[in-house]
C-alpha cells in the first residue's frame, strides 16, 4: 500500500504515524500499528471514557451529545423489525444505552476500557469487556458509534457482529469520512484521523465493501451534521489558532454545505442488514 498522508497523535503521545491507501477497500490505513494501543487512550481528555465537562471543548460535547443520544435512540427504534434486544459496542460511559433503556430496549455492552465500564456502573449499565460474555445471544439492533475504526482484526469483527445478529436484526455504525471537504481542508490536522486510536479510516466505498464480503448490505446512510464543527474546532486547535472556535463554525458550516451536493458528510452514519 503506498502512502497516503503523514500525520501525527497530537492528543496523547505526539508520536508520528503515516496512513497508507488501501485501493481494494478504498480507505485509509494507519501504520504502524502499536501492539498495545491502550496507553494510547490512558488520557485524562480521551472524552468517551469520561463524562469530563472540565473545557469549553467538553462542555460543547456533552450538550450536543445530550441531543445525539435521542436521535440515535429514534433512529434505532425506526429500524427495529421485530427485537428490541440492542448490542452497543464501545459503550463508553453508558450513555447511549441508558436512554435506549428508557425506551423499552433490553441492552447489552461492551466496552474495553475499565475506566469507562465503572462510569458506565454508577448509571446501572453493566458492560462486559469484550464479546466473549456474550455466549450465543442474538440481537436485534448492534449499533457502532465511532467505534468500527478502533477495531484490530476488522473482518474479524464484522464476522462477529453478523453472527450476533438476527436474521432481521439492523446493525447501525457511525465512522468519520475521510473524503469530506473538512478532512480535505485539514490535512494531517483533521482531528478525526486521531492516529493510532483509529486503525482504519473508511469512504463510503470502504464500508459497503468490507459488510458485503460478509453477506451483509447498506440499505442506508446518513449524516452526522454536528460531526463537522467538532472536529474542525479540534483541529483548529491542533493548529494551535487561537480563534479556533470562528474559524472551526465556519469550516464545519462550509463542509456540510459541501456535502449537501456531494453527500460526503465530515461523519456518516450507516444502516447496514443481513442480505435475503
Amino acid at each position: 500500500m503506498k502512502s497516503y498522508l503523514k500525520t501525527k497523535d497530537f492528543s496523547v503521545s505526539q508520536e508520528s504515524f503515516e496512513l497508507h491507501y488501501d485501493a481494494e477497500l478504498e480507505m485509509l490505513v494507519t501504520h504502524p500499528q502499536p501492539k498495545d494501543l491502550s496507553p494510547y487512550y490512558d488520557s485524562e481528555v480521551y472524552i468517551s471514557h469520561t463524562d469530563s465537562k472540565t473545557s469549553l471543548t467538553d462542555r460543547l460535547y456533552q450538550k450536543v451529545k445530550q441531543y445525539s443520544l435521542r436521535k440515535k435512540v429514534k433512529l434505532i427504534d425506526n429500524q427495529i423489525v421485530n427485537s428490541k434486544k440492542l448490542l452497543d459496542f464501545g459503550a463508553g460511559t453508558g450513555d447511549f444505552l441508558v436512554k435506549a433503556r428508557t425506551k423499552g430496549f433490553s441492552v447489552d455492552g461492551i466496552e474495553p476500557n475499565e475506566k469507562a465500564r465503572l462510569n458506565a456502573a454508577k448509571k446501572g449499565i453493566v458492560l462486559h469487556e469484550n464479546s466473549s460474555a456474550l455466549k450465543e445471544s442474538r440481537y436485534g439492533a448492534i449499533t457502532l458509534w465511532h467505534v468500527l475504526e478502533h477495531l484490530p482484526d476488522l473482518d474479524g469483527q464484522v464476522e462477529k457482529i453478523a453472527s450476533l445478529l438476527d436474521k432481521d436484526g439492523v446493525v447501525v455504525v457511525a465512522v468519520p469520512n475521510y473524503k469530506s471537504y473538512d478532512a480535505k481542508f485539514y490535512g494531517a490536522y483533521w482531528a478525526a484521523y486521531d492516529v493510532p486510536r483509529h486503525i482504519w479510516h473508511f469512504s463510503k466505498t470502504s464500508i459497503i465493501r468490507l459488510f458485503d464480503k460478509h453477506e451483509m448490505e447498506v440499505v442506508s446512510i446518513k449524516p452526522m451534521l454536528f460531526d463537522s464543527f467538532y472536529v474542525s474546532l479540534l483541529s483548529e486547535k491542533y493548529k494551535g489558532n487561537k480563534l479556533y472556535l470562528i474559524n472551526a463554525f465556519f469550516i464545519g458550516l462550509w463542509s456540510n454545505i459541501k456535502a449537501y451536493f456531494s453527500k460526503e458528510y465530515s461523519s456518516l452514519i450507516y444502516v447496514i442488514k443481513k442480505k435475503n
